[in-house]
């Protein structure tokens, strides 16, 4: 078993696989700003990607380093996250870290990627340019309860009886549960076969922003929302009008919208070799998120 580093312990993601990868019998450090209010599992590290001072003391001792940083809410994230994962990697090398694990956005080297995606792809080229080797999962949409993609679609299906979405809503898309992204990341951990590998995951199908919406609202309601396609509904509008109807922000929205017109599916299958797993359905995955978000709401009563 491991030593392993979780950036992002607290985040949507970083704190499901915390629990997940101690379940597997790794030793986990769960790297937070703010290690003093960390409740979680693990043992609670202070770093920052943002000050590469904190980071040599927390990756000391690290065989694997898991890196779930972005910065959609700044309108500079590709400076900030590039500079961010440079110096990631170079503690990383100077601690002996043996992998890094790296979960990205899908999409073909060869597409004119929107901003977020490019960035995404950067972080993973910039994470691998020393010799530490990095282990990069690309994915689309993670739906989950907290999740940013899936709070948009919720809210906006609550919140909106009828519906007017761009053209650009009838791109496909490859959405995956939550549960399914944390096992594969889990999955890949100081595993042999996916050390200095890439690999594509994704749910279960392939469908589009609009059927995406269309299938909350028949979960939620019972019924499918009136929704109408309209040519031109600019990124910058469509954000702004997000941040009327729903609490995600004006910069986050529109870094999530701009990527939206671009198709992101899977095109290979390597995963399934070295983490064979019977993934979600995108309805799957709204159920549980609904589920999960019931079971935590009464918890709180």
């Amino acid at each position: 078993m491991a030593t392993v580093l979780v950036t992002g312990a607290t985040g949507f993601i970083g704190s499901r696989l915390v629990p997940v990868l101690i379940e597997a019998g790794h030793e986990v450090r769960a790297m937070t700003r703010r290690p003093d209010d960390y409740d979680g599992p693990g043992t609670a590290v202070g770093g920052d990607v943002h000050d590469a001072s904190t980071l040599a003391p927390v990756l000391d001792g690290v065989d694997v380093a898991i890196y779930l940083i972005h910065s959609l809410d700044d309108d500079d994230f590709e400076a900030k996250d590039a500079k961010a994962a440079r110096a990631f990697a170079a503690a990383a090398a100077l601690c002996g870290v043996r992998q890094i694990v790296y979960l990205g956005g899908l999409g073909a080297d060869s597409q004119d990627l929107s901003p977020h995606l490019r960035s995404r792809r950067q972080v993973e080229q910039l994470l691998g340019e020393t010799d530490v080797p990095v282990t990069a999962l690309r994915a689309a949409v993670v739906v989950g309860h907290e999740g940013i993609s899936w709070e948009l679609t919720r809210q906006l299906v609550k919140n909106l009886p009828v519906m007017v979405v761009p053209k650009w809503a009838e791109t496909r898309t490859q959405p995956i549960g939550i549960d399914d992204a944390v096992a594969y990341l889990a999955g890949v951990v100081d595993h042999p076969d996916a050390v200095g590998k890439t690999f594509e995951i994704g749910g279960a199908d392939q469908v589009s922003y609009l059927e995406m919406m269309q299938q909350a609202a028949e979960q939620m309601h019972g019924r499918r929302l009136p929704i109408k396609t309209v040519p031109v509904l600019t990124p910058g509008l469509s954000s702004r009008w997000i941040a009327l109807v729903t609490s995600v922000d004006t910069t986050t929205a529109k870094n999530l919208i701009d990527s939206m017109s671009t198709e992101v599916l899977v095109s290979e299958h390597s995963i399934d070799a070295v983490v064979p797993r019977d993934v979600l359905t995108y309805g799957e995955a709204v159920r549980q998120a609904l589920e999960d978000a019931s079971a935590q709401a009464e918890d709180r009563r």
